[in-house]
């Protein structure tokens, strides 16, 4: 029977416990929500929806074509124009998502011949463009920059280092200046993917690199998504004018995707400027990450350390971390639930988001939750 494997399949996911389903919430939950990744609450602000209503009936409901034939509007300009200057770069290309932004810059830069240096902890985007890209792959330890820099000693000719700058599940941050040290020396580009940082790290939410010193730099690639911090949809690679105008001429999820729809860029565009006028809200964010895990390794949970606003809380088993997350739910709290194989260590955990909006009584609420329904 045609598919007939899919059946097989489905019953090993049921019998280790990894059947994953879609779940529609409404438009008002009475949900307490530490599972999107709406870092700084700007999803649903009124000028960012305004942003979004306005663009759509400006310029309607889609792109209308690739970029590179009707796709492209002034309002998508724009946007690449003050994404590029906040963040501290030459450029900036926007894309239909940010997974389609890390597939583009990876392969593009990527060409036959060339040597790829990957985080083995780096999010599903990023190992995709390296199985996609013409180079070879060589995944390197997690957050190892001598690893990296041994690794490109064994290889003559065009390289470049992906990385993750904050790690999505247990939010932990990559050590970019070394990186880019290592990288340096062996005459290698650094491609590294801002998801978590951008909105949270660096001044007023610019970012990782620039936190790092590596804003603008001739020989740094960033990826971004406007659907984490921004509250939106699509993504962004930003770099030296150079690099994106290959990307415009080489990337395919560029030049044969659909560009981002209308709404998608008005409300990124009003979520970046909101940001501008109110940069303490990066740091609201950073702060209620450290109060959730302060709170959570007194209450005697095995929280890891947040470098942005990504909290994790390991969970003894599959299992456990999927009855601990519906339990949360039940208790009106809801939660992330990373388990094999989204876990490149194995481990189960729920993951937390700390959004900057959330008050002294929601983030006491969230922890009373998780503790009293620990398995």
């Amino acid at each position: 029977m045609a598919f007939g494997w899919i059946d097989e399949e489905a019953e090993r996911r049921r019998r280790a416990g990894l059947v994953r389903t879609l779940r529609p919430r409404p438009a008002d939950s009475p949900l307490l929500d530490l599972a999107s990744n709406d870092y700084l609450g700007l999803a649903r602000h009124p000028e960012v929806t305004e942003g979004a209503a306005r663009a759509a009936r400006t310029w309607g409901g889609g792109a209308t074509g690739s970029r590179l034939v009707t796709g492209t509007t002034a309002l998508h300009a724009e946007l690449e124009q003050e994404l590029a200057d906040f963040c501290g770069f030459e450029a900036a290309l926007v894309f239909s998502s940010g997974y389609a932004a890390n597939l583009a810059a990876v392969t593009a830069l990527a060409p036959h011949g060339s040597l790829i240096v990957s985080d083995a902890g780096n999010h599903a985007s990023l190992i995709d463009g390296c199985r996609l890209a013409r180079g070879t792959t060589q995944v390197v330890g997690h957050a190892d920059p001598d690893a990296v820099r041994k690794t490109l000693r064994t290889h003559e000719g065009p390289a470049v280092v992906v990385s993750d700058t904050v790690f999505s599940v247990d939010g932990d941050a990559a050590p970019l200046a070394a990186l880019a040290e290592a990288c340096r020396e062996g005459d290698a580009g650094l491609v590294v993917d801002d998801a978590h940082g951008l909105g949270v790290l660096g001044d007023g939410g610019r970012g990782a690199p620039h936190a790092a010193g590596l804003a603008g730099a001739d020989d740094v690639v960033v990826t971004v998504t406007l659907s984490k911090s921004l509250g939106s949809q699509g993504g962004a690679v930003l770099g030296p004018a150079r690099v994106i105008g290959h990307l415009v001429n080489a990337a395919r999820t560029f030049i044969f995707d659909t560009g981002l729809a209308p709404a998608a860029t008005g409300a990124a565009l009003a979520a970046l400027r909101l940001l501008r006028r109110e940069p303490g809200r990066a740091e609201r964010a950073r702060a209620v990450a450290a109060e959730l895990h302060t709170r959570l390794t007194t209450a005697g949970l095995e929280a890891v350390r947040p470098d942005a606003a990504v909290v994790s809380v390991r969970a003894p088993s599959p299992e456990a971390a999927v009855g601990w997350a519906a339990d949360c739910r039940t208790a009106g709290l809801a939660v992330g639930c990373f388990r094999p194989p989204s876990v490149p260590d194995g481990i189960s955990r729920l993951r937390l988001t700390a959004r900057a909006d959330l008050s002294a009584g929601q983030i006491e609420r969230a922890v009373r939750v998780i503790g009293e329904t620990r398995p």
